[in-house]
């Protein structure tokens, strides 16, 4: 018997998280607009350029205001990431205060803060990801945590587990990563705006009091040293990502096992109008965990080129900041499917009761055989109740004997046992040690992880216009 009390995806299709809109071109360009926006009132705050051309500028920072293909001419002329859209920016600000543009900043200045706006967006939409993944689970974890089933270590049959403990293992460890994500605020979400080497010559004494203004107006940190070839927050982020790809990945592949009719066990939803095989319209095909393991392999081969991306030669390398922003830029696009994948099957996973006991009735027994050895160990000694429950299995598996019978044949198991004990001891059942109780744990645990994490707002407002005015132009990824 089938059974799915944890919810079934009917929608047809995976949810699209909004990630990759994140990373669009245009809405790039916008968070590199309202870097410009910041820096120019910090700067008129700071007495360095005029407060009427900082507010035209800060009134003309969107994108819409452009001529974008104008922008995209220049830009494969130019061969420049950053000044064709500055010039054009400064066009349409106007002669007047145009020239005030991207006053004595340097382009990773612009286009490393910018893209530390986006990520922060793409930070908030993981962590909403997380808390739903993370209450499905504990809906999952609760439902199933006295659900029997056969542990398995190196792919044999272990000690008897309940199908909870394995959901808690998933909990425990996304759970950490959650964690690891958050504690990476002060280290990521911070502006570069140290000038050409990161030393505020261009700015002058008042380097600090721009930095902090711009900081303010993004919701940033300043940095202790803006050198551009800090990015360890950046990298680190990448490295989070990797580890949570492992984990997802090591989901989907248990998921993946469970579902093969030799186990059984476990089986993802199914969405209206999947088609399993274009030849065999049998097949079950487990596709959002293929899918899993398939973006969990390229997210964690992102790690080495993040590392790599470090390696900058003196004060910058250029090599090096467009390696990290497209690095950065992919994981997190990964992670966001990844998640939303996972959404899908921790929601509508389908459990199989009776396949998991018949698993675990195959060894006929013998998954009990620790109980009984330390029950007997109690009377003999632990190595010696070892040497004989291990021989006595076996035999019975050379012989193709039930092991309840060949361990009342023994003289000395069947002496120290009556057959009552001897089916209470290998009973898979009443073998569970902890399990439930570790299952509801963590599904706890996971509740109040998802319950703080659904508190976060969908994202921080930049305010480009000033302390009370903020600018909602980049992407809204619900």
């Amino acid at each position: 018997m089938i059974v799915a009390p944890f919810g079934r995806f009917t929608e047809g299709r995976v949810p699209d998280p909004g990630m990759a809109r994140l990373f669009t071109r245009e809405n790039r360009w916008q968070a590199r607009l309202d870097v410009e926006a910041a820096l120019a009132l910090a700067e008129a705050d700071a007495g360095l350029i005029p407060q009427e051309s900082a507010r035209a500028i800060a009134l003309t920072a969107r994108i819409e205001k452009l001529d974008i293909k104008r922008v995209l001419a220049a830009t494969a002329e130019a061969s420049h990431p950053l000044v064709p859209l500055i010039e054009e920016f400064a066009r349409a600000v106007g002669s007047k205060h145009g020239g005030w543009v991207h006053w004595g900043a340097t382009t990773q200045n612009i286009t490393q803060t910018a893209d530390v706006l986006v990520l922060r967006d793409a930070h908030r939409v993981l962590l909403h990801q997380l808390s739903r993944v993370l209450r499905s689970a504990a809906t999952l974890a609760e439902a199933s945590a006295g659900l029997p089933m056969a542990g398995r270590t190196h792919s044999q049959h272990a000690v008897p587990v309940t199908f909870g403990f394995k959901v808690a293992v998933w909990i425990d460890q996304l759970v950490a990563h959650t964690e690891r994500l958050e504690r990476l605020d002060d280290r990521l979400f911070c502006v570069l705006m140290g000038g050409a080497a990161g030393t505020f010559a261009s700015f002058g004494e008042v380097g600090r009091v721009i930095e902090a203004g711009v900081a303010r107006r993004l919701g940033l940190h300043p940095m202790r040293v803006p050198s551009r070839s800090v990015n360890d927050g950046i990298v680190e982020l990448v490295l989070v990502l990797a580890q949570l790809a492992a984990t997802i990945g090591k989901i989907g592949k248990d998921v993946y096992a469970l579902m093969q009719p030799e186990f059984g066990e476990a089986f993802e939803p199914v969405p209206e109008g999947t088609v399993g095989s274009s030849t065999m319209p049998h097949k079950r095909n487990p596709q959002l965990a293929l899918d899993l393991l398939t973006m969990s392999a390229e997210l964690r081969a992102l790690a080495a080129p993040a590392l790599e991306s470090m390696l900058h030669d003196q004060e910058a390398n250029g090599a090096m900041t467009a390696l990290l922003e497209d690095v950065s830029a992919s994981a997190a696009v990964l992670a966001g499917d990844m998640l939303a994948r996972l959404e899908v099957i921790m929601d509508g996973l389908e459990l199989n009761p009776d396949r998991m006991r018949a698993n675990i009735a195959l060894s006929a027994g013998m998954i009990g055989s620790e109980s009984l050895m330390l029950a007997l160990g109690e009377k003999i000694g632990r190595q010696r109740a070892h040497d004989i429950v291990f021989e006595v299995a076996q035999e019975a598996a050379r012989e193709d004997v039930p092991f309840l019978d060949m361990l009342r044949a023994d003289p000395l198991v069947g002496g120290v046992f009556d057959e009552t004990e001897l089916r209470h001891l290998i009973d898979p059942a009443a073998y569970l040690g902890l399990s439930a109780e570790i299952a509801d744990d963590l599904a706890a645990a996971a509740i109040a992880t998802s319950e703080r994490l659904a508190q976060l707002p969908e994202r921080i407002p930049v305010l480009t216009h000033d302390a009370r005015q903020p600018s909602l132009n980049r992407t809204q990824v619900r």
